[in-house]
């Protein structure tokens, strides 16, 4: 490649910046350039939310089978499983993603990028350094990465990180993961239902996903500790790691010998260690301070420009702007970004909602894929005290003739947060089985504004496992 103008550049091949650069340029004569140092389709495609769900859903699959009469079940077989996973991550090759990026006349660039003063972005790439110039935008959208802790000995020890845990090439038959939050808990799920023999958390906290509704995140640590291969210490943190001959052997495989993790009470002695502590701005060398920005996550406004740089031509989508660090959050910021880019392009004034980001405020929606699920959008009842809203709950377990047929073990809890004072859900958060398929209605009637009175009219289909918003809305109006 040669140095080029770009109506467009974008920084990040991920889900964010791919949808950023379709967006900007959709129906347009625009031209757009995607840069990207490792695989085009980021950190989900490959090392996140396609291969843990994919280790994940065997084992969901397996439990609903032992549980359902007149169905015979064995497994997981772990080999199969793995090559299901490799199959959903193209065998960590991203030529097909490249190959999109081409159909819709987006230019791939493989190397590294870095701003390098207004409109202009360097990148080394295997044939040299270029300089390009965006006459409209630039967008960083490079994620984040894993965190690492300061603790004795830790780096030295080379342990996993979530990228070896979703690629892992082999179950470790001891594993201890640090930390107790999603990845955490979701890779203790996957290695227990794999064939883990011994798996155990040290969490810092007194509990499990603490952003969490209290009772979710015991439904949780039960659920965990009902594998009888999990332990779940609360309250603990390592403070000297070593291993006995560290080697990098690769992503996912055993990084040498044993892991000695000296804690509080006693060592702990596993084969493997999985950091799960969370994620840092992917922003270092980004040259960010040529553009008067200091290092770090970078701040934007609703139309996802950043702070603090004029000429509305800098953009920043995804985890890197520390919003909401979910993929779906990353291209639903990216979507708008992408109006807003064009609108910019075209002269639009930007006054309608489609240009404003406005979901990622209080209306998250997520799901942690344990057992049993977890789903939750909105906020929680503390977080709408504390946000001083006037608050009520209706929580209830979920029994249903609808769960009841679904499967004999199905057990569930719901709770609905409601601002009194509007009449409107703020919150919502259901734990049992499947309960991700069930989110999207709660996602809805809160970004909607939707009356509870209103809602008492949305007939649940029969015999379906959504029927619990039946009993909800009744436990509400007879509270």
């Amino acid at each position: 490649m040669t140095d080029a103008d770009y109506d467009v550049i974008v920084l990040g091949a991920g889900p964010a910046g791919e949808n950023a650069a379709a967006y900007a340029i959709a129906g347009s004569d625009r031209t757009a350039a995607l840069i990207e140092h490792q695989l085009f389709g980021g950190e989900c495609s490959y090392w996140a939310c396609m291969p843990s769900k994919a280790l994940l859903r065997p084992g969901a699959v397996l439990r609903l089978a032992q549980e359902m009469p007149g169905v015979t079940a064995g497994g997981p077989q772990v080999a199969d499983v793995l090559a299901r996973r490799d199959s959903f991550v193209h065998d960590y090759d991203d030529e097909s993603q490249v190959d999109w990026a081409k159909s819709a006349r987006i230019e791939p660039i493989r190397g590294t990028g870095r701003l390098a003063g207004e409109r202009t972005v360097e990148v080394v790439t295997a044939e040299g350094t270029h300089v390009l110039r965006a006459r409209h935008a630039v967008v960083v959208a490079t994620g984040t990465t894993a965190l690492i802790p300061d603790i004795a000995g830790l780096r030295e020890a080379l342990p996993w990180t979530s990228r070896d845990a979703t690629a892992m090439a082999v179950v470790p038959r001891r594993v201890a993961v640090i930390g107790g939050g999603v990845v955490a808990c979701e890779a203790a799920t996957w290695m227990a239902e794999l064939g883990a023999q011994e798996v155990t958390l040290l969490v810092r906290g007194d509990r499990l996903l603490p952003r969490a509704e209290p009772f979710a995140s015991e439904l949780i640590l039960r659920g965990l500790r009902d594998t009888g291969v999990v332990t779940v210490r609360l309250h603990t943190e390592p403070h000297l790691v070593s291993r006995r001959d560290p080697v990098d052997t690769g992503v996912g495989r055993i990084h040498g010998g044993p892991v000695t993790v000296v804690l509080d009470d006693g060592e702990l002695e596993v084969d493997e260690l999985v950091v799960a502590t969370g994620r840092a701005p992917a922003t270092d060398g980004l040259g960010l301070d040529t553009v008067g920005l200091r290092p770090g996550y970078v701040e934007v406004d609703d139309h996802l420009t950043a702070r603090g740089v004029p000429g509305d031509w800098l953009y920043a989508v995804g985890d890197v702007n520390h919003r909401a660090a979910l993929t779906h959050m990353g291209k639903y910021q990216a979507r708008v970004c992408g109006d807003v880019i064009a609108a910019r392009a075209e002269g639009k004034p930007l006054d309608s909602p489609r240009y404003t980001a406005s979901a990622d405020h209080q209306q998250v929606p997520q799901v942690v894929y344990t057992a049993p699920e977890l789903a939750s959008v909105g906020l929680t009842e503390h977080e709408a005290r504390t946000g001083g809203h006037t608050v009520d709950t209706v929580e209830l377990d979920i029994e249903v003739a609808g769960t009841a047929l679904a499967r004999d073990d199905f057990r569930g809890r719901a709770k609905l947060v409601v601002d009194t004072a509007e009449d409107r859900l703020l919150g919502a958060t259901f734990v049992g089985p499947e309960m991700g398929e069930q989110l999207h209605a709660a996602t809805i009637a809160i970004l909607g504004r939707v009356p509870m009175e209103t809602l008492w009219h949305a007939v649940p289909a029969y015999p379906t496992v959504s029927e619990f918003w039946l009993r909800l809305l009744e436990a509400w109006r007879q509270r």
